[in-house]
């Protein structure tokens, strides 16, 4: 393997970890700001123990987000000098605003809403949640503009093998970029949705199998107390509004993912053309839409990929908005970018084994094709079993069967494969590019660099090599740490994260006689320290 192959692997190992993260931070997070305000204007108590159970998980999930987000920019400078040498001048403006301005506003709001519970107003209490969560999005917002002008350069000029940023207005309203943002927005919604969904299944599932809740020979809900703190009737009401609430957030997040993402479709067939027919695996120009597909999809020659299932005019819609507009296919499109950007790489030493080799422009097409119908099926599973859960608990609660509940529970990756799947198919299908260059080859639409030159002169395979496996590693031990922090939190339902549940009741006035489970009389906690740790 040579080291461009590698520096290739480690970034895309590190990214789509992390990016696991980011759509449950950003979704969860402003379902938990919801959630508290509604406990502010109503007093209700089962709001108040939503905020507080989602409100643990949104932590955990927050802070593996930033311990694996911080490898990020080191591997700028470290695998991939030349890439930050060209693109640096641009880069240091949205990627300063997202550390100085929306990462450290989430940080100190974030830090004053754990510690500020009963020492902050209930009003400005709430407001920090909202503050914090808003920077979590906005910290996206900044990440996306470096993102897209990657996708799309704009607001820039060359100056001696430099992208030098000329318009900082424009990098921050690129187009691509005023897409890329609601879509992934909705696309942690549709995380944060299906989360709720599943996790609530688990729980109104268990009451049912303990006996606690029954139905009536109409089938509605006979909502049961346990003498066990947290399976009270309260119990059963947060259960079931996360459910429905859930499932309703999931199937609107679904439609807006479905809206915006054909609005990048439009923007990709103009932008980027070579990465809408390999995502079609369209070898010739036409104007349908491969349902499916068979052959040596990662060939390189194109000719023996069969399509056997399409629909006609459907391509043409999704790239233009009609039905008869041709879409240019692989073997037109090579030619082209050929006589644009030359068929073979600079032969400079800088380059290393790369240097002379002849330019593939087709992207692996076994990643395209089939990263954009995961990404797209996914999503529809994910909203279709939404609209399933709301019609199957409309009478308040959940069937007693076992594997419906599995299947629930299962159901919370479907939109976490959308989002990696979108994003494998985003970054892959741009390649050999780093920096797409635009259509039109003058003036300062020049602005483009080749993924093989981006990566560091100086550092070794084996030094890749050693690096990529110490970060899958300490990785995969962080995701055996957040997933059994997760499990632990779920099981233990509500009282997990609300402890005072144990001492008092959920308006906070006085503590019971008892202390901890089994233990009267034990000492009270403090439970804003109990609720953080």
């Amino acid at each position: 393997m040579e080291a461009l192959e590698i520096a290739r692997w480690q970034f895309g190992i590190t990214t789509v970890y992390h990016f696991l993260m980011v759509p449950l931070t950003i979704g969860l997070g402003l379902v938990v700001a919801s959630l508290q305000t509604a406990w502010v204007r109503t007093g209700k108590a089962e709001y108040l123990r939503l905020t507080k159970f989602w409100g643990k998980l949104f932590l955990i999930n927050f802070i593996m987000g930033v311990a694996t987000g911080l490898v990020q920019e080191f591997q700028f400078g470290m695998a991939w000098s030349e890439y930050s040498r060209f693109v640096g001048d641009v880069f240091g403006a949205p990627l300063a605003l997202e550390s100085l301005l929306a990462f450290f506003t989430e940080s100190v709001f974030l830090g004053l809403w754990i510690f500020g519970w009963k020492r902050l107003p209930q009003k400005l209490h709430l407001a920090t949640i909202w503050l914090a969560t808003g920077a979590s999005a906005l910290s996206a917002y900044f990440i996306l503009a470096a993102n897209s002008w990657m996708q799309h350069p704009v607001g820039v000029e060359l100056v001696d093998g430099r992208a030098v940023m000329t318009d900082i207005w424009a990098v921050l309203t690129n187009n691509t970029l005023l897409v890329a943002f609601p879509h992934t927005i909705t696309g942690a919604f549709a995380v944060a949705g299906s989360f709720l969904l599943g996790i609530s299944w688990y729980h109104l599932w268990k009451r049912r199998r303990d006996g606690i809740d029954t139905v009536d020979a109409n089938g509605r809900v006979v909502v049961g107390e346990n003498a066990a703190i947290g399976r009270d009737k309260t119990d059963h009401a947060v259960w079931i509004k996360a459910l429905r609430v859930g499932a309703a957030v999931a199937i609107v997040a679904f439609a807006g993912t479905a809206i915006t993402g054909d609005l990048q479709g439009k923007l990709m067939f103009q932008q980027q053309p070579m990465k809408m027919a390999a995502a079609e695996a369209a070898c010739h120009n036409g104007t349908s839409f491969s349902v499916l597909s068979i052959g040596d999809v990662g060939a390189r020659n194109c000719e023996d990929v069969k399509t056997l299932i399409e629909v006609p005019g459907l391509l043409s819609f999704l790239a233009n908005g009609d039905f008869n507009t041709p879409v240019d296919g692989v073997n037109t499109l090579i030619p082209e970018y050929q006589e644009k950007y030359g068929t073979n790489l600079p032969d400079d030493p800088m380059l290393g084994e790369q240097a002379g080799a002849e330019i593939d422009y087709l992207p692996v097409m076994a990643v395209t094709y089939w990263g954009f119908r995961i990404m797209i099926g996914f999503g529809v599973l994910a909203a279709a079993a939404a609209a399933v859960a709301l019609w199957v608990t409309r009478k308040g609660t959940v069937p007693q069967s076992k594997w419906l509940m599995r299947l629930a529970v299962f159901g919370i990756l479907a939109p976490f494969g959308a989002n990696s799947a979108g994003w494998i198919f985003t970054e892959m299908g741009r390649q050999p590019f780093v920096v797409v260059p635009n259509p039109s080859f003058t003036g300062i639409d020049n602005v483009f660099m080749f993924t093989a030159a981006a990566v560091s002169p100086g550092v070794s395979t084996a030094e890749l090599l050693f690096s990529v496996s110490a970060f899958t590693l300490v990785y995969l031990a962080l995701l055996v740490v957040e997933v059994r922090l997760l499990f632990k939190y779920v099981r233990g339902g509500v009282p997990s994260a609300m402890p005072e549940l144990l001492h008092q009741d959920d308006s906070g006035e006085g503590p019971d006689d008892s202390g901890t489970p089994g233990k009267p009389g034990g000492r009270k906690p403090d439970d804003v320290l109990d609720f953080a740790y």
